[in-house]
């Protein structure tokens, strides 16, 4: 056990300190707003407050965790081990930086609540973040930064241990659309074939003909390799279902397909399933019900994982909607462009409303590199996809992080530029 005192609790407060001993550390505490209650105390004790108490490990409280607003932040930076730290302090505070406030705004995310510039898809991108203008995304630092803190706290308190935590490795699915042929309907079919006879790409009307007319298997259908892989090598993937209405960012197969669901329902005998939320669902609450509902009736089950199509991620409104459908997890957390931890952490966590100042209850899972950044955004080739994974696999094997990890059906298929990326998959998995 551990107590700390601090001259003000706050939900923030709370917050923070569940993430750093609870979520990371994984070791009991106790906050205490009573000095005289605290002095008396005996073990493992920490002074998070302005001022030092007596040999109590000291350190000295930024405002952030006793404000109630958002507003921009002075945040000193700092080196710190083998990366930077953020809330550099003073003093004779016995830890150079306020990591728990640092943890805070980073898992909080409290940056996404300041005035910043949207991408094409009106997201929050990688180069707003404070993590990768200061060359740190790709790595945990809160993870590090926490697993440092506990070295400081042995100097102190010789007989402290912080529980090593094995890393766990989740492979995820994405089907934004299950096939790239099939089930299209004579409408769309005939608007394929159109477009491929306006840009002269006789490849594509005749890879459509081929399929349709049952001589070739559909280029997006890898379901059959995705389940000898489950089997092979015993994994369990998590799959996210697109089941919107069809529009200018959501192109999936449309829910009445009975060939579809029964692929859903093929998956779910093997695999864990949530629903994909279109790019449209962000805007509609009642687009996102009808979704979810979706999706539990295509499997009679509930449904709680989800994952943003896009990755397309508003704060606070688009958790606050998955709270209200009674999604309890959500693993929509990194970015599009860059690889990297957008929370700071490897670790899932609760998601804090920093609008309402609140503590949810639901967790977010980060993952670490989707297949689309690596080949699409930083146009890499296969073998440097591969050096890029194994450092982020390292990381987050390091501090017993869940490395999480997205792919597509549609990207595993060796066709057209994905050619040879269902290597780097097959590579990924073996990293286990």
């Amino acid at each position: 056990m551990i107590y700390v005192f601090t001259h003000k609790i706050t939900s923030r407060v709370k917050y923070a300190f569940n993430l750093v001993f609870r979520d990371v550390m994984q070791t009991d505490y106790k906050l205490i707003s009573d000095r005289k209650e605290f002095e008396v105390l005996e073990g493992v004790k920490i002074a998070y407050t302005i001022n030092p108490i007596d040999n109590t490990f000291f350190i000295r409280s930024k405002p952030l965790l006793f404000e109630n607003g958002i507003s921009d932040q002075e945040i000193n930076v700092m080196q710190f081990d083998r990366t930077k730290a953020f809330f550099g302090v003073g003093g004779n505070s016995m830890f150079p930086f306020d990591v728990f406030a640092a943890s805070f705004y980073l898992a909080a995310r409290y940056e996404e609540y300041l005035p910043h510039k949207k991408d094409l898809y009106n997201r929050f991108d990688a180069p707003q973040s404070l993590a990768f203008n200061e060359g740190v995304l790709h790595q945990p630092v809160i993870n590090i930064w926490i697993s440092k803190f506990a070295d400081f706290l042995k100097e102190l308190y010789p007989l402290f241990t912080m529980p090593e935590r094995e890393y766990k490795f989740i492979t995820t699915i994405d089907v934004d659309n299950a096939y790239a042929y099939l089930e299209k309907g004579f409408v769309r079919s005939l608007m394929g074939y159109s477009k491929s006879i306006l840009t002269l790409d006789f490849k594509s009307f005749k890879n459509r003909t081929k399929t349709l007319l049952g001589l070739q298997k559909d280029p997006y259908d890898t379901f059959e390799y995705q389940e000898n892989l489950v089997k092979n090598q015993n994994l369990t993937f998590i799959y996210f279902f697109l089941l919107g209405d069809y529009g200018m960012n959501d192109k999936n197969i449309p829910v009445s397909s009975r060939r579809f669901q029964s692929l859903i329902k093929s998956i779910s005998d093997h695999s864990k399933i949530g629903i994909h939320p279109s790019f449209a669902s962000n805007y509609n609450f009642k687009q996102l019900e009808k979704e979810v509902t979706r999706l539990s009736n295509v499997i009679n089950r509930e449904i709680w994982r989800s994952r943003q199509h896009f990755l397309k991620l508003l704060l606070p409104d688009t958790y606050r909607n998955l709270i209200e459908l009674d999604i309890t997890d959500d693993f929509t957390m990194g970015y599009a462009d860059i690889c990297g931890y957008r929370a700071g952490t490897a670790r899932k966590h609760f998601w804090f409303n920093v609008m309402t100042n609140e503590i949810t209850r639901l967790k977010i899972h980060p993952f670490a590199y989707m297949d689309g950044t690596l080949n699409e955004y930083l146009k890499m080739k296969p073998e440097e996809a591969q050096e890029r994974i194994t450092a982020l696999f390292m990381e987050t094997k390091k501090f017993g992080g869940d490395f999480t990890f997205i792919w597509h059906n549609d990207t595993i298929n060796n066709y057209g530029h994905w050619k040879g990326w269902s290597q780097v998959l097959e590579f990924t998995l073996r990293l286990r």
